[in-house]
């Protein structure tokens, strides 16, 4: 079984010190840099948008996994293109043209994912599977970091790897929200490719060594 792809989540960095949380993401086993754009529309709480995720890339040497957690995220795409992203995701509860939305992502030469809220059924999305780079999962209710795990995410990953494997799919599964050392074996062990964790990085008295232990599951 490969390592798990790491994406430590910068909503949970200090926002003060952004740079040097960056730059400690970059001399860990960190694969990704995972941003939460948040609007307070598509979710209750703004978080940070263009100009924070230019200021990431600068000084960045991992790929920007960029989860538009936003109303229209179609009009927004070029511009986190822009802004470094290497994989952007969108919600299906947000768009009303996911199919083409998603090409959009292609056309721009992102990789393309879609995120799902806890109460979206995996099934949803099968249409799409081979369309898509990635499947953000939500085991929280999307706004709010420092979350408790939904326990109900491991049957939810097994149903959308059986869907990939159906379906020959190359989908990558991320769980996004609660990760810790604790569930993220049972996670893996489900079908589960890449972890997302802020919180349980960035409130650690030791980040790399969070990230690595994380790898080593």
């Amino acid at each position: 079984m490969n390592s798990p792809i790491i994406a430590p989540s910068v909503l949970a960095a200090d926002f003060a010190n952004l740079q040097r949380d960056i730059e400690m993401l970059n001399d860990s086993q960190a694969d990704w840099i995972h941003i939460d754009i948040m609007d307070g529309r598509f979710v209750p709480n703004i978080s940070f948008g263009i100009p924070v995720c230019e200021a990431i890339n600068k000084h960045a040497k991992k790929p920007l996994d960029v989860h538009l957690m936003i109303v229209e995220p179609e009009k927004y795409l070029e511009a986190f293109q822009n802004a470094g992203a290497s994989t952007i995701s969108v919600h299906y509860e947000a768009c009303n043209h996911l199919h083409r939305t998603l090409q959009e992502i292609k056309e721009l030469g992102c990789n393309a994912g879609v995120a799902i809220n806890p109460h979206t059924n995996v099934a949803l999305i099968e249409d799409v599977i081979t369309e898509i780079d990635l499947v953000c999962m939500m085991s929280v209710n999307p706004g709010f970091g420092g979350q408790s795990f939904i326990e109900n995410t491991y049957e939810k990953v097994r149903q959308l790897r059986e869907i990939i494997e159906e379906n020959d799919a190359s989908t990558l599964i991320q769980i996004d929200g609660g990760v810790n050392a604790d569930n993220a074996p049972d996670l893996i062990e489900a079908g589960a490719d890449v972890l997302v964790a802020g919180s349980f990085v960035f409130n650690s008295t030791d980040p790399k060594s969070t990230i690595e232990g994380l790898k080593s599951i």
